[in-house]
C-alpha cells in the first residue's frame, strides 16, 4: 500500500510535524515500506496458533493475592496536608 501526498500530509498534522515539500516524498517512501511491511503479517497463517501469554515454556506469570495487607492511613496523611475540610484536602484553584 502507498500512502498518498495527502495521508502524508494527514499524520504529519497528527505528528504536529511542518514538513516541506521536498520532505515529503521521502516520508511517503519511507512510511510507505513500513506499511506494507506490516501489511505483509496479514499473510501469516495464525488459524489454530494459541496466542502466547509468556515468551518462554514452562513459565507462568507469578500472580499474588489481591489483599489488602496495609490499614487505612488517610488520617496520618491528612496531617501532612497544607489544609483539609472534611476529610478531602483544600487545593489551590488552577483554572479562573
Amino acid at each position: 500500500m502507498s500512502l498518498n501526498r495527502d495521508q502524508i500530509n494527514s499524520i504529519a498534522h497528527l505528528a504536529r510535524l511542518s514538513l516541506t515539500d521536498a520532505e515529503i516524498p521521502v516520508y511517503q517512501d519511507s512510511l510507505s515500506k513500513i506499511v506494507a511491511l506490516v501489511g505483509e503479517l496479514d499473510a501469516a497463517q495464525t488459524a489454530g496458533i494459541e496466542p502466547m501469554a509468556h515468551p518462554l515454556p514452562g513459565v507462568s506469570q507469578r500472580l499474588r493475592p489481591d489483599v489488602v495487607t496495609e490499614k487505612d492511613q488517610h488520617e496520618l496523611y491528612q496531617r501532612n496536608a497544607p489544609q483539609v475540610e472534611a476529610a478531602l484536602y483544600l487545593v489551590p484553584k488552577v483554572i479562573e
